[in-house]
């Protein structure tokens, strides 16, 4: 399984906005810009997550994007089903109908732990976890002797 831009660039943007929850709102070409994404393809990414009510929009001249919530408010999860859609391995889970072996097909109960693991890891942390980490690995990397 494989992520989309989409997913993997949203979750860049939602991490700058949750660095700077609190702060002032970003504009979309300085997020673009740290993360190296297009304005263009960000402009589409923060209109989906403003349509799932997770970043919303401050206008005037000091304006631009903020998150909706808290980031500890916010899960991995709401982020990824808003980007990616759904997360179905294997079309057979969300429409059984379509596959005659269904009823006794053994890798079918794989394909539903999978999306079962996804879904939980997913849960289990927030934007604020997800900044967390984001500041432990620059500290790291910064560290010299």
């Amino acid at each position: 399984m494989k992520l989309s831009s989409r997913t993997r660039y949203g979750m860049r943007a939602v991490l700058e906005l949750s660095m700077e929850y609190g702060k002032k709102p970003m504009q979309i070409k300085t997020i673009a810009d740290r993360e190296d994404i297009s304005n263009k393809y960000l402009e589409q990414l923060i209109a989906m997550l403003k349509a799932a009510g997770l970043v919303r929009s401050i206008r005037g001249p000091r304006g631009g994007y903020v998150l909706a919530r808290p980031p500890q408010e916010i899960s991995l999860k709401d982020v990824f089903l808003t980007l990616e859609g759904p997360m179905v391995p294997a079309d057979c889970l969300e429409h059984p109908e379509f596959c005659p072996r269904c009823t006794d097909c053994a890798t079918r109960e794989i394909w539903h732990e999978l999306q079962d693991s996804i879904t939980r890891v997913l849960e289990s942390y927030t934007l604020a976890d997800l900044v967390d980490r984001s500041v432990r690995s620059k500290k790291a990397a910064n560290y010299n002797i």
